[in-house]
């Protein structure tokens, strides 16, 4: 029996890459950062890690069409380990394939009184709006 299951939340690092397989079917690359807060020494700790993320078929769509640089998302899928030689030595590198992406809402700054909106002029799609493979 096993289990390879991960849930992430955490912002885009750069613009979603969407490329066309030769299957016809997409894909689209993210890049997230994801915050660890914690307290050592008394002092106030940030530790940042970055992941990797493939997405596939109307999700990756939707993301390079819907996502930018800085939005939010939370991502559940499963952990993958590539694996390949190079000038004799074995390198890997572990990715996120993801099976669903959640949109966060975006804030923003309204320029008359201060008060946030749940959702940037950009992005039409509700709030919280989830795509599933």
């Amino acid at each position: 029996m096993s289990l390879n299951s991960v849930n992430i939340m955490g912002n885009l690092t750069r613009d979603p890459e969407l490329k066309s397989m030769p299957s016809g079917k997409s894909v689209c690359k993210l890049s997230i950062a994801n915050n660890r807060v914690y307290t050592k020494n008394s002092e106030k700790v940030t530790e940042v890690s970055y992941f990797d993320i493939d997405v596939w078929g109307v999700i990756a769509d939707n993301c390079a069409k819907y996502l930018k640089k800085g939005h939010g998302i939370i991502v559940e899928g499963r952990l993958r380990q590539d694996r390949w030689e190079k000038d004799g030595k074995t390198q890997s590198r572990v990715s996120i394939t993801a099976n669903n992406i959640h949109f966060m809402p975006r804030k923003r700054e309204d320029t008359q009184g201060g008060s946030s909106s749940s959702q940037s002029p950009e992005m039409n799609v509700p709030d919280n709006i989830v795509w599933e493979e």
